[in-house]
């Protein structure tokens, strides 16, 4: 998947991707997509969750192992 812009949180443990993501995030513009990066599985619940949370459009993961590629798209 194509993505504006990528947020490297490997290595990182919850809650630290989705804060970088939400730093991130605001920094691109509404209807591009956003790639978070993240070796810890609990991206699997988090990143839908806080793309419901804040109204943005959770597109999915693809899973390299052990790094998990998640895909949000502005929509606020």
């Amino acid at each position: 998947m194509d993505a504006t812009a990528t947020v490297d949180a490997i290595g990182t443990v919850c809650p630290i991707p989705i804060i970088r993501a939400a730093e991130r995030i605001v920094a691109i513009h509404i209807g591009e997509v956003l790639e978070v990066l993240a070796t810890d599985e609990a991206i699997l619940d988090d990143l839908p969750a806080w793309s419901r949370a804040t109204g943005n459009e959770f597109l999915g993961f693809e899973n390299e192992l052990p790094v998990y590629r998640g895909y949000v798209r502005r929509t606020r």
